[in-house]
């Protein structure tokens, strides 16, 4: 729900609610006041019978405007509210009336009780006009005050939904803070100086992840580097050759030290691709069914070596692709080394390259554990593989780096594991 529905509503909650109370008691004030000023012309027309009476001795039947009734029986005195048919609207109408008794002894009469009766349709009739007038009032009210709202919400949140499109412009890997203007709006100002501070934050937090990230890369890697050479240097060295230990210690030493450079290595590809340092400037067109070629024909010693099959298929006429010549190579790489790995003695794998994806698959048990997750990092579906883990993870940050989608699936029968990657 936006802001200016919620303000909205609660407007016409309270206001409504509001202008009904008052309405409530604008009409039953106007009504108790009508119905007293009926009582209060009663009271003065009693008063005026009784000195009539008592100077004529006589009440002529057809002397008053109001309505009288006699009765030679008591009644009771007082107000009181009845209804009386009226002979020319032939419905029942309100009345007012009061009742009164005169004393005997007007010309040897008895005692008498008149009642005073005045209409009150008249009154009926208004509050009727004062009510229709404020439900009236009260329908231009609720619509004036949602204009007013959309109005103001318009004018006064201009500088908010402002601030809002630049945030969602904004984008940290440009190195630069948001700069919001400073509005005249008191509130407003003071978020878009908060968010300048925070990104300016950012910003300087961002770079200095980024510098420490490329310096502990390139420090690193010289010595792994290194020392990889060293040991190898000593592994041919004459003097070693008969001291069987040194040479199982050494060769131990140096997997290690490749595994050790191979896992530094996608762990700053990582780091690269989630800190957006490949600029889009550096992406050429490639034409990955020759770059596949070529991939493969690298692969092949390893293939032969665990004598699995691969059938290679490459749509004819594929257009070249902008990207980044070491990520695309880095994408297929990890693709067909995962197809390798997790392989088995002579099976089988299927390559295919098309305008709308490129799919690799390979026989294989099924692997437990959810496939969602074979995504993470250092996630490693035989733990006795040399490998550090990472190989999909870096596919995965690849493919959404140039906005591809990868999936993975396995079939049973035949078994068969297929990662899919749609352009």
């Amino acid at each position: 729900m936006k802001l200016l529905t919620a303000t909205t509503r609660y407007y016409l909650l309270l206001t409504a609610g509001l202008f009904g109370l008052a309405s409530a008691v604008l009409y039953f004030g106007l009504e108790w006041a009508l119905r007293h000023e009926a009582g209060e012309q009663l009271l003065n027309e009693q008063v005026y019978v009784q000195r009539l009476a008592a100077r004529a001795q006589r009440l002529p039947p057809t002397l008053f405007a109001y309505q009288v009734g006699r009765s030679p029986r008591p009644q009771r005195l007082g107000f009181s509210d009845t209804l009386l048919l009226d002979s020319l609207e032939h419905e029942l109408v309100p009345f007012r009336q009061l009742t009164f008794q005169l004393p005997a002894g007007r010309a040897g009469q008895p005692a008498e009780w008149l009642t005073l009766r005045k209409s009150l349709v008249e009154s009926r009739d208004l509050l009727r006009v004062v009510l229709g007038a404020m439900l009236g009032a009260l329908a231009l009210l609720l619509v004036g005050v949602v204009m007013m709202n959309h109005w103001l919400a318009r004018r006064l949140w201009g500088p908010f939904r402002a601030t809002l499109a630049r945030l969602r412009a904004y984008d940290l890997h440009q190195h630069q803070p948001l700069a919001l203007p400073t509005p005249a709006i008191t509130e407003f100002a003071e978020l878009n100086q908060a968010l300048n501070q925070l990104s300016e934050r950012l910003v300087a937090d961002y770079e200095n992840l980024r510098q420490f990230t490329e310096n502990a890369a390139h420090e690193t890697q010289t010595p792994l580097a290194i020392m990889q050479a060293k040991m190898e240097q000593l592994l041919q060295a004459p003097a070693l050759t008969d001291d069987e230990a040194a040479v199982t210690l050494l060769g131990e030493l140096l997997q290690a030290t490749q595994r050790l450079s191979r896992l530094h290595q996608a762990l700053t590809l990582l780091s690269r691709l989630e800190n957006h340092q490949f600029a889009p400037a550096q992406a050429v067109p490639i034409h990955l069914g020759q770059l596949l070629r070529d991939r493969v024909a690298l692969l092949e010693p390893l293939l032969d070596a665990r004598r699995l099959h691969l059938t290679l298929t490459i749509a004819e006429g594929l257009p070249a692709r902008p990207l980044h010549p070491g990520l695309a190579d880095s994408l297929l790489q990890n693709l067909l080394q995962n197809a390798i790995k997790h392989n088995q003695t002579g099976g089988h794998i299927a390559v295919s390259l098309s305008a709308v994806a490129f799919e690799v698959s390979n026989t294989g048990p099924a692997i437990a554990g959810d496939p969602a997750r074979f995504f993470e990092r250092f996630r490693k579906h035989n733990a006795a593989s040399d490998s550090p883990g990472l190989g999909l993870s870096i596919v995965q940050h690849i493919c959404a780096y140039y906005g591809f989608r990868v999936r993975y699936s396995y079939a049973a029968d035949p078994a068969r594991h297929t990662l899919r990657v749609e352009f």
